[in-house]
């Protein structure tokens, strides 16, 4: 099936903690599709360790675009644990503000790109979060998706290599919910 025009063409569907059973596969999947010219490499093939990490948090938020029945993207994360919010060794002062989302993946299969997807999901997810604040992380050799979320009302504040296997990321944190 080809893709519709724009992302106002998809359905996005909301799910939780408890969905993960009968999303999973399809998370698995668009991930592969958005990251098919870097499969081989080992972190990425870490992918469902990832889904079932985030997705076991009792409080996983996901969001998925389909267009019919087709998954063609998805957004998910999780509130950030008290007290253990890792980014704020990047900023001197931290904000006062303590309650922190964690965007953790943002996929778009291939031919879905540049179609106002990310930024609908990106906004699906986001919206009415009850957290003051969220934070993701963006590779630093994508300056152009980094520039995407400072569009958004990101703003990078350091940068962290989580696993010693992973890419350096730029660490990104947004005030919420996001500016029009």
């Amino acid at each position: 099936m080809e893709p519709s025009l724009s992302a106002a063409d998809l359905v996005v569907r909301r799910f939780a903690h408890k969905d993960l059973p009968q999303i999973r596969q399809a998370l698995i999947d668009v991930h592969a599709d958005a990251h098919a010219d870097s499969m081989d490499d080992e972190f990425n093939q870490r992918f469902p360790w990832f889904v079932d990490h985030w997705g076991g948090h009792p409080e996983f938020a996901c969001v998925i675009a389909f267009d019919g029945e087709e998954p063609v993207a998805f957004a998910y994360g999780a509130p950030a644990n008290p007290n253990r919010e890792w980014w704020r060794e990047h900023i001197e002062p931290a904000p006062e503000k303590d309650r922190t989302f964690s965007f953790s993946e943002l996929a778009v299969r291939t031919k879905w790109r540049k179609r106002g997807v990310a930024h609908a999901l990106s906004r699906a997810l986001l919206e009415d979060r009850p957290e003051d604040l969220a934070v993701l992380l963006v590779d630093v050799t994508h300056p152009r998706v980094q520039a995407l979320y400072e569009s958004w009302g990101f703003r990078k504040v350091g940068e962290r290599r989580p696993f010693p296997d992973s890419p350096v990321y730029a660490v990104m944190l947004a005030e919420l919910p996001l500016p029009r």
